[in-house]
């Protein structure tokens, strides 16, 4: 049976699917442009630094309202794979890893970085 996590994901890697032929450089270039992650964090902290987190938590909060979560989701399933890490389109790295293996399910891309 098909957990509730894995239709999540499932659900993720489908949306993903409108990227596929964007080439790797035109996502680059726009999660460079338009992250939020890309910019000055303000000078206020952020109101969840001194809140307990789960890294789902955190991931989600760190990536919400940008406007590129999908490009750079995209781009680190490319580029880093089942070796993902760190914090990339409001996923934790866990998330990501479970998420590569329905993402590889959807077929072929326009790059896919390094053969994993």
């Amino acid at each position: 049976m098909t957990s509730y996590n894995d239709l999540w994901l499932i659900g993720i890697a489908w949306r993903l699917d409108r990227l596929r032929w964007a080439p790797t450089a035109l996502l680059t270039g726009c999660v460079r442009s338009h992250g939020l992650c890309m910019a000055e964090f303000p000078a206020d902290e952020p109101a969840w630094l001194d809140q307990q987190l789960t890294d789902r938590e955190l991931a989600a909060a760190m990536c919400q309202g940008c406007p590129v979560t999908d490009e750079c989701l995209e781009l680190e399933l490319r580029s880093g794979g089942a070796d993902t890490g760190g914090v990339w389109g409001g996923l934790s790295a866990d998330d990501r890893r479970e998420l590569h293996a329905h993402w590889l399910c959807r077929g072929e891309r326009a790059e896919r970085g390094v053969a994993r």
